[in-house]
């Protein structure tokens, strides 16, 4: 916990430090990349690197971090470490990388604030990064003690035992241990990372989210390809890791894989569940349907995904049998495309709308896709009456929306 002495140096100081946060974390980055290149060719997302969306996220965490800890927000506080130490489990960080982080990124905050990083702002904040690591590094080692690994066992060699397409654009791989052994469980919802070796010789990782049921003594996770050209053929940075994994992983081959992490789970409980995606963020609510079904829930359960059209929809098929699997269970589509179909009562065009359906106050809300969308359909559950406490989200890459934070206000 801070002093109360750096407590109040931060508060004061947040301001100027949160206002060129984005300053600091480039330099930062630069600074500990010149110094470790195998952690950007090995660890970090070349991708993220390159489009400033890791640098966002670092800088959000942090001042959303030290916001929340100024103004003894401690719930707050463990929901944002939760996300970010299970993504840091599922790589396999371990304490020993934290004083690295140090290093570099106080290194960054003193060339970018010059003479205002005095001994006395620059200890406080000390504190606070020390504050923040070691919360991490305890809620990381209670992970890696559910499965009983130290951080460099998280990673086991697993053979492709099945590749299918499930949509134009998307591909699901099985894998299972060489030796017949059944994988451990997973929570429903949660995800597992891929490394890949690539051309260049860099092992790149990224995350997927299992569409399995958590029982499966084998794991399936879905990759969409993402293309250096988008839908309305404006050209876009193509996903390393996605295309490698489309052409060039195949039935037989090896794939470096963690274990399974995430806090996006499915609470257990009576209330009603409504699970809300786009894309290939239906992913997560795969695998939650998969636990819900199997179970014989009796819950109240409501699906809703939006897409680009039915035939760009993976999964769309397994999504409508899962929901008809559980008694009491709807399902609703949108898609922006429905060529020459026609709207149904379920099926709709355009973008989704939940101001034209009843929600549920009451509901537990998953929601995955796309920033932008899950931006919208907050924002309409806000006006339905559904608190906060009650969105649960996952965002695919570098968390850069905190919605349960507002360090601006401090």
């Amino acid at each position: 916990m801070l002093s109360a002495h750096a407590v109040e140096i931060v508060r004061s100081t947040l301001p100027v430090i949160g206002a060129r946060i984005d300053e600091i974390t480039p330099i930062f980055y630069r600074r500990m990349f010149a110094a470790h290149p195998e952690l950007e060719r090995d660890l970090f997302n070349r991708g993220n690197q390159a489009q400033g969306d890791q640098q966002r996220a670092l800088a959000g965490a942090i001042a959303a971090y030290a916001g929340l800890v100024v103004n003894h927000d401690a719930p707050e506080v463990d929901a944002l470490l939760s996300r970010i130490a299970h993504k840091h489990a599922s790589l396999g960080i371990s304490p020993e990388q934290y004083p690295i982080v140090h290093r570099h990124l106080f290194e960054a905050i003193a060339q970018v604030l010059g003479d205002a990083a005095t001994p006395e702002v620059v200890e406080a904040w000390d504190e606070l990064y020390w504050d923040m690591a070691h919360a991490l590094i305890r809620i990381e080692q209670g992970l890696y003690a559910r499965f009983g690994v130290e951080p460099d066992e998280v990673w086991q060699e697993l053979v492709v035992t099945e590749r299918r397409h499930e949509s134009a654009d998307t591909v699901a791989f099985i894998v299972a241990r060489p030796d017949g052994e059944s994988l451990p469980g997973s929570l429903p919802g949660q995800y597992v990372s891929v490394q890949v070796t690539l051309p260049d010789g860099a092992r790149q990782i990224r995350q997927y989210s299992l569409t399995s049921s958590p029982d499966s003594p084998t794991w399936r996770f879905t990759v969409k390809a993402v293309r250096a050209t988008d839908l309305d053929g404006s050209p876009i940075p193509a996903g390393e890791v996605s295309n490698f994994l489309h052409d060039d992983v195949f039935e037989g081959d090896s794939l470096r894989v963690s274990l399974p992490f995430g806090d996006l789970v499915l609470e257990g409980g009576d209330d009603p569940v409504l699970l809300v995606s786009a894309g290939i963020g239906c992913t997560p609510i795969i695998g939650m349907l998969h636990h819900l079904a199997e179970e014989g829930t009796d819950r109240q359960v409501t699906v809703m995904h939006a897409d680009q059209s039915p035939a760009r929809h993976a999964h769309r098929r397994e999504l409508a049998e899962l929901v008809g699997r559980i008694d009491d269970a709807r399902l609703h589509h949108w898609y922006e495309d429905l060529g020459s179909r026609r709207m149904t009562e379920t099926v709709r065009q355009g973008r989704m709308h939940l101001e034209e359906e009843h929600i549920d106050p009451d509901a537990h809300v998953y929601l995955c896709g796309p920033l932008p969308f899950m931006e919208v359909v907050r924002a309409q559950l806000a006006e339905q009456g559904v608190p906060e406490t009650h969105i649960h989200y996952e965002v695919f890459g570098p968390d850069t929306w905190v919605p349960h934070a507002e360090p601006a206000a401090v």
